[in-house]
């Protein structure tokens, strides 16, 4: 017996992505495999490591633990999608890269969309806050000293950007 297919739209990053996928194919397995976006990583399988962490609707989803089928009327934000629109590093991006918030890179993505989101809610997060922020995401290499310090230079370039006109 195959599978049931069912023609789904995906927005991702802004732009609409046709896909034919099965009922229970995962947004992960959707982003990496169907659309190309191999930026999303898959950790554990299970939403506990945070690797595969995406925006939707602007908030942080574990997107091994949604089905692609259920992500078809939200807008969907992947960490390729948070560079700026002339491709240069976003803020977040921008701050691990000043603050050495990365090692071996696997985690990256999810602590960049989680943070993104985190900043969008909490401008101007204490020590403390920037620690809570990232409490979801697990990662081997860092000692998460360094990330930590990324979230706070990010809030930082954020709020700077912002009375500059630009956003997280």
């Amino acid at each position: 017996m195959t599978e049931e297919l069912h023609d789904v739209r995906l927005s991702v990053n802004g732009v609409a992505h046709d896909a034919r996928v099965p009922a229970r194919r995962l947004l992960s397995d959707a982003l990496r495999h169907d659309l190309g976006l191999t930026g999303t990583h898959v950790g554990c399988e299970h939403g506990v490591c945070g690797a595969c962490t995406v925006l939707v609707d602007g908030r942080p989803m574990r997107s091994c633990l949604m089905f692609a089928v259920s992500a078809v009327d939200a807008e969907i934000t992947t960490v390729e999608g948070l560079t700026e629109e002339d491709g240069s590093l976003g803020p977040v991006q921008q701050a691990f890269a000043e603050c050495h918030g990365l090692q071996c890179g696997f985690c990256t993505p999810g602590f960049l969309t989680t943070i993104t989101a985190g900043l969008r809610e909490n401008p101007t997060p204490t020590h403390e806050e920037c620690r809570d922020m990232i409490a979801g995401n697990l990662c081997r290499c860092t000692g998460y000293q360094n990330i930590v310090k990324a979230v706070e230079r990010a809030a930082e370039l954020v709020s700077t950007s912002s009375t500059t006109g630009g956003e997280a």
